[in-house]
């Protein structure tokens, strides 16, 4: 699969919702293709240079060059709002992770990438000694609705059939995106395999930043 990148300091989870204020014109240009084509771009986490381009004071190439590490997730539009020329206010859902193969920075700075998707989690019931997490995670997400209202998306509800509330991998990736953790320990949760392992370790970082589950 081929797509463009958006390098940002932050990690999109997949199922997790990202809302972005686009005004660069290398991404202004990218979204109205995607959303044209019907086409997802690709998140990855920074590693060196910032989410914005800057210049030298004479007006000369970007001088912070960018680097970020290559596993990510596909973004996929659900909604562009145009308040004014050249600003565009976007809202993406994150879906298949992947693994860039070959990238290159195309003339007017836009990454472009080869990439391979990678597999979706196996669905792993939370285990008993984990199903705290569920609950904590209801009254922290309302908690910060009431805080920030209009500004979280809704979580689902648990008694729909086929809720993923009991899914180990939904729940870590739903505690990571509101978690205060490094974009480095976002970064690692993404990558693991094992949706276990990624809850478990969720769960040792409530333990340390003391939250109760």
């Amino acid at each position: 699969m081929h797509i463009p990148l958006f390098p940002l300091g932050t990690v999109l989870f997949p199922g997790g919702v990202l809302p972005l204020q686009i005004f660069e014109v290398r991404y202004l240009d990218m979204m109205q293709r995607c959303q044209r084509e019907g086409t997802p771009f690709g998140v990855v986490t920074l590693q060196q240079g910032h989410e914005v381009q800057r210049r030298d004071p004479q007006g000369g190439e970007a001088y912070a060059q960018e680097s970020f590490l290559p596993v990510g997730t596909l973004a996929h539009l659900t909604e562009v709002v145009q308040p004014q020329p050249g600003l565009l206010r976007i809202v993406c859902t994150g879906g298949e992770r992947f693994r860039v193969l070959t990238c290159e920075k195309l003339k007017h700075g836009l990454w472009v990438a080869e990439v391979q998707t990678l597999p979706s989690d196996q669905a792993v019931p939370v285990p008993p000694e984990l199903q705290g997490m569920g609950t904590a995670l209801r009254q922290l997400h309302a908690r910060l609705q009431a805080d920030h209202p209009g500004q979280l998306a809704p979580l689902p509800p648990d008694s729909d059939v086929g809720s993923p509330w009991q899914d180990a991998g939904w729940l870590a990736h739903r505690w990571a995106e509101l978690l205060p953790l490094p974009a480095e320990t976002k970064q690692r949760l993404l990558t693991l395999d094992s949706p276990l392992l990624r809850l478990e370790l969720v769960g040792d970082a409530l333990d340390q930043l003391g939250v109760p589950h």
